[in-house]
């Protein structure tokens, strides 16, 4: 993986927001014995959570490419949860005196509303079809103008562009967002009604030969005076506009706009199909012994569940208990429940998701592939996978090089894992082989056995305010901002959602972002991810700034408060807040002013998780985690001995994690690459061949994880998902810089977060992510850390990106 090559441009689709669905984080590695994982992309990223590959973390959206559109000091920040809501008032009226409406018929409809923040409160789902029809044919009249007018420059063509597609993004991102997070059936049939119009549009934009070739001529041009950021604009612009088909005429062309209509459609199939049957699945339990071994606060949840139901008398210790498919309740249950045909039920009603019935996904997934394969063929490609790596860093070749190198390291240490396993269970008194449904549960219990760890052990150490203190004195130190808590000075969609400021040393706002912390089944879809509300640019500078500040999104989906405790969070949940966060802080500390490619816009999708990444490592930091490990009843401080049980366990079973990651990654390559979706051979058949080199305990027959995984069907990852192993690379070498300068020396680790800042997060997509990367680190990226990290053996020659 040559670290000099030329950077490519990224995959930024147009009908949704910037959602990094991870996702975001990658599927889990237990996700067969309990979890998996998803993600999106109009503008930019939806981000997701790796350790729940299966549960839909991405927005429906359409297929289409669009290169215009979003797919720190010393001292301690002023985050503060007691003044939050008397800061956000005070700072509400300048909000409010500061927003304009664009025209009187606009100011009848929320969702058109040109504010500094949207009307997440006010928008309902009537509101959806006539404000975007308005807007779309508004939008079409402008589009039409610049067609007739466009001039090869900087200012008769980018900045037009941006304007026209930026209102585009923030109404239909806005909407787009609250399907996700406040999902009904009237605003599924709105988005749907709207949702080809908005393709329609947007294929429009990807194809106009008048732009295609006013931004060759801009190229073109010599004595240019555009700088590098604006050079990859038009690069990236050029690379789109072929992707989209701009070159194709009469049949061919539409052929292709056909394909891209279908697809859209069937992504968001898949993803209602997947939330749907998710939704469907509960278990009343009554019987105490069911409930065996669950902690308290797993009985507690299930109780509330139960509630949630009709069941108004339900308590944790007595019951009834409701058992769903949620992460915050199907993972207890595998992990901890001693009733074996519980988790035998749940676990089969989990790996069969979205896959019969009128929510299968086999048959959408056929032909989702089938389009795909047709699509690339229009343009040339062999493949689908060509195409979505042409906008990459990694080449094809050199992701499956990874990807085998990886798993060649992985393999024999999975093997031991599961042998390991085997044999303590079968040490306590188990007869028979281990089942799928099993291995959650062993592997739990060994962990505790090992190292003396119960997940219930730190919960009250981790609740949700304590952390966030923790997290935002992270971000002070590292890069010098100030994040104080601002509710009240932006609408949002559910009371529980808070707002905050993100400040410089100087108190000189910099960024905004909501938080959505918690779990709400009824209605948000599963997983974590960031979104991109508004992006930086100084096209859209309000009156007496310089540049617009960017705004995020936070949505996590971690265990809520019961009763009167906060939301007591699981070590992962930590993780997941701080990659998430990652991935905000590259969007809100972006000092690019190119709207096009500030924050994540324009960064290649194989680096983008870097930042989010490269944050979890601080959750292994003694005085990040001391710092903010306090025990929500006493404020004492977690105890030195249950940190170092945390830090020892950290590589507990990282072959079989590392090589669950490279199963999906490489199932998903080669469903893009290899697979014929006219053969005789079935989706299904092509995993269990693959299985037989990335698994050591291959998936059951009734196994139907790809119905789940959104990611590559319902988001923005497909032959992309070997992205979360190409970003790890570079996220653990970032990482390892602190950890050769000294993490205990504070004054080089500063120095080293403000360098990361003002390069990683500061450059955003206007340089290629391989040179950003050499001036934070001075050097090519190593595989060694990442092998180091996870407590593999490192190769002879550990091989450089």
């Amino acid at each position: 993986m040559a670290s000099s090559k030329l950077a490519r441009g990224v995959l930024h689709q147009t009908c949704a927001n910037v959602r990094r669905f991870y996702s975001s984080r990658p599927a889990s590695t237990t996700a067969r014995q309990g979890l998996r994982a998803t993600p999106t992309a109009i503008g930019v990223c939806r981000v997701t959570d790796r350790h729940n590959s299966n549960s839909d973390r991405s927005c429906p959206k359409a297929s289409f490419r669009s290169s215009f559109l979003p797919p720190a000091s010393l001292c301690l920040h002023t985050y503060s949860t007691k003044n939050s809501r008397t800061a956000g008032a005070a700072m509400a009226a300048a909000v409010v005196a500061s927003t304009a409406v664009a025209d009187g018929q606009s100011s009848t409809n929320p969702l058109l509303a040109d504010t500094q923040f949207p009307l997440f409160d006010k928008v309902a789902a009537d509101d959806v079809v006539p404000g975007m029809k308005q807007l779309l044919a508004e939008l079409e009249t402008d589009f039409a103008k610049l067609e007739k007018s466009v001039k090869p420059t900087w200012e008769g063509l980018v900045e037009p562009l941006e304007r026209l597609t930026d209102r585009l993004q923030c109404s239909w991102g806005t909407v787009s967002h609250l399907k996700s997070v406040k999902d009904t059936e009237a605003l599924r049939s709105a988005y749907e009604e709207i949702q080809p119009l908005v393709v329609d549009l947007s294929l429009k934009l990807g194809q106009s030969r008048p732009l295609y070739e006013a931004f060759l001529a801009l190229k073109a041009k010599k004595g240019s005076s555009m700088t590098e950021a604006q050079l990859r604009v038009v690069d990236a612009a050029i690379k789109e506009a072929e992707l989209n088909g701009v070159g194709l005429e009469g049949e061919a062309k539409e052929k292709f706009n056909e394909i891209e209509q279908e697809l859209s459609k069937l992504s968001t199939k898949f993803s209602n199909n997947l939330l749907d049957s998710t939704k469907a699945f509960t278990h009343m339990i009554t019987d105490p012994k069911h409930v065996e071994g669950l902690p308290a606060s797993a009985r507690g949840l299930l109780a509330q569940q139960a509630k949630a139901r009709g069941h108004e008398a339900a308590t944790a210790e007595e019951g009834p208990w409701c058992v769903t498919l949620d992460m915050p309740a199907y993972l207890p249950v595998m992990q901890h429940a001693t009733y074996r045909p519980l988790r035998e039920k749940v676990y089969y009603a989990f790996i069969s998701r979205a896959s019969s019935g009128e929510t299968d996904n086999t048959p959408i997934i056929q032909r989702i592939l089938t389009l795909r394969k047709q699509r690339a063929e229009l343009l040339g490609y062999p493949n689908h996978a060509e195409v979505s790596l042409a906008t990459k860093m990694a080449t094809l070749p050199e992701a499956n090089e990874l990807l085998e190198d990886l798993r060649k390291a992985s393999y024999d240490a999975a093997a031991a894992d599961l042998a390991q396993v085997k044999k303590f269970a079968a040490q306590q008194g188990v007869e028979g082989e281990l089942r799928h449904w099993d291995m959650g549960f062993w592997s739990e219990r060994l962990k505790e056995s090992l190292f003396e760890l119960k997940e219930e052990d730190t919960r009250p150490y981790f609740a949700l305010p304590a952390v966030m203190d923790g997290l935002y004195s992270l971000a002070t130190r590292l890069f010098g901002v100030t994040i104080t808590r601002v509710d009240g000075m932006a609408p949002v969609w559910d009371g529980s959602v808070m707002f905050f400021q993100v400040s410089s040393a100087a108190g000189e706002p910099l960024a905004y972002f909501y938080l959505d912390p918690y779990s709400r089944p009824a209605e948000k879809r599963g997983g974590a991810w960031m979104d991109e509300v508004k992006g930086r640019s100084k096209l859209f500078a309000m009156d007496g700034q310089a540049v617009r500040l960017p705004v995020a999104h936070m949505v996590c989906n971690q265990s809520p408060p019961i009763g009167d405790q906060p939301s007591l969070m699981t070590f992962r949940e930590v993780e997941t807040l701080f990659h998430e966060f990652g991935h905000a802080l590259q969007h809100m500390l972006t000092t690019q002013e190119e709207g096009m490619c500030s924050g994540i816009r324009g960064v290649e999708w194989d680096a983008v998780e870097l930042p989010s990444q490269f944050m979890e490592n601080w959750c292994y930091h003694k005085p990040t985690l001391m710092g903010m490990a306090k025990h929500f009843e006493n404020g004492e401080t977690m105890p030195d001995e249950l940190y170092n049980k945390l830090v020892q366990a950290r590589t507990f079973r990282a072959g079989s994690n590392m090589l669950r990651q490279l199963h999906f990654s490489k199932l998903d390559l080669d469903l893009h690459s290899r697979f014929d979706p006219s053969g005789t051979k079935s989706i299904y058949d092509l995993e269990r061949d693959l299985a037989a080199t990335t698994t050591v305990m291959p998936p059951l027959p009734e196994d139907r994880f790809l119905c789940g995984f959104g990611h590559i069907f319902a988001g923005g990852y497909s032959a992309g998902y070997y992205s979360y192993k190409w970003a790890e690379v570079l996220s653990a070498d970032a990482f390892s810089a602190f950890e050769d300068a000294g993490l205990d020396d504070e004054a080089k680790v500063q120095s080293i977060g403000r360098k990361f800042r003002d390069t990683v997060l500061a450059m955003g997509g206007g340089k290629p992510p391989a040179q950003v990367f050499q001036e934070f680190r001075g050097r090519a990226p190593s595989t060694e850390p990442l092998l180091r990290h996870s407590g593999l053996a490192v190769t002879a020659a550990a091989s450089k990106l």
